[in-house]
């Protein structure tokens, strides 16, 4: 494991490391103009072709290629100033202890540029046209200065939710997430800005549907087999991958993770183990390379004679399947082919839900404890 991050200490750089990494990229090209150079960054890319499978840290990282962002080009101007822009937002905002949403950057930086066009007529454009644009410029940032966002103060629609025994420090006080009552913690923006004081658990059970982690929180089955439950709510945000990364990194609890048997659950443990394409640049800090799904697989539908509680497939959920069965670090593993292919023959889902066939608490009692103590997990 990384011996980057010290065990619970806080992750995340000072303000002031953060605001000297954007105003350092601002100097550059002031650098540049100053001595005759016509300005331009150098934004590594975030594409598909550009995102590598690295076998041996089993991650999705970003590759070596980069693009030039020039001024004078016309083909790149927009996005240069558009970056430019938001960069200059993200500096004032920390200068001044702000902490915008995406959203509030995407308004703050919008606005109609007015200009008489090279044929005389009157024209205008947009700072950025959606959100998406907006966003994706943030990302460039995050590239270009090896900075999360998260460390730039920028906020995001927080879903995680965590509890057991744990104890944290944020913000000066100290929480003990093993007395939530009925509730749990919700995982902030700023994973990196907390302290992990004390962890007392033998492994982490990430659940994908918040419906099943609560059902599991009120059975208190975090404390009856001594574990940290996590959920993400359907596919994860940052901060709850960050979290549950610094878990196994931080405190070497394994990881398991519990998903729908179908493709779109698949996908969602491949997330937090191996990391997003989208997001391949950060997967170093949100990924969690030894998570194990737990379940449910499609073979689990005969083990535990869930036929008739079953979902028929559809033509996107196939669809889905295929694609997984030819990333690499699906095909590198035997047992997940062989799952895939039995998910494409039978084409039949099935929800986490399902074995309350056997009982309402066959999932906590018997499923879970049993998968794990047997070793029954997939990667």
């Amino acid at each position: 494991m990384s011996s980057q991050s010290p065990k619970g200490k806080v992750a995340a750089p000072s303000d002031s490391e953060v605001l000297a990494k954007l105003e350092s990229l601002a100097k550059k090209l002031v650098e540049q103009m100053e001595s005759g150079v016509p300005p331009y960054l150098v934004i590594p890319v975030r594409t598909m072709a550009n995102t590598i499978w690295d076998r041996k840290r089993k991650l999705l990282v970003l590759g070596p290629k980069t693009a030039r962002r020039e001024f004078f080009d016309i083909g790149e101007s927009k996005r240069f100033m558009q970056t430019v822009l938001m960069l200059s937002l993200i500096v004032q905002a920390r200068r001044e202890g702000d902490y915008p949403t995406i959203r509030e950057l995407y308004y703050r930086g919008k606005r109609t540029i007015k200009y008489t066009d090279e044929r005389g007529n009157k024209a205008s454009e947009e700072t950025w046209d959606d959100q998406r644009e907006s966003n994706a410029v943030i990302q460039d940032i995050e590239v270009a200065t090896g900075l999360l966002r998260e460390h730039m103060g920028v906020t995001h629609d927080a879903k995680g939710r965590i509890v057991g025994n744990m104890i944290i420090r944020s913000k000066g006080d100290e929480i003990d997430l093993s007395k939530m009552g009925s509730g749990a913690w919700g995982i902030p923006s700023f994973v990196d800005k907390i302290e992990i004081l004390r962890v007392e658990a033998d492994y982490v059970l990430v659940v994908e549907k918040g419906a099943v982690f609560e059902k599991l929180n009120e059975e208190e089955f975090w404390k009856k087999n001594n574990c940290i439950l996590v959920t993400g709510k359907g596919q994860p945000d940052r901060s709850t991958r960050r979290m549950v990364r610094r878990l196994w990194e931080e405190f070497g609890l394994p990881v398991y993770i519990l998903t729908d048997g179908d493709s779109y659950g698949f996908y969602i443990y491949s997330v937090y183990r191996s990391g997003s394409i989208s997001l391949s640049y950060e997967s170093e800090r949100l990924a969690t390379p030894e998570a194990r799904f737990l379940g449910v697989s499609p073979s689990d539908i005969e083990r535990y004679e869930l036929q008739g509680f079953t979902i028929k497939a559809t033509e996107r959920d196939l669809k889905r399947a295929k694609e997984l069965m030819n990333y690499p670090w699906f095909k590198e593993s035997k047992r997940w082919m062989e799952e895939l292919e039995l998910f494409l023959e039978k084409k039949e889902k099935v929800e986490i839900e399902a074995f309350a066939k056997h009982g309402l608490k066959y999932l906590s009692s018997e499923y879970i404890p049993k998968k794990i103590k047997n070793k029954q997990w997939i990667i």
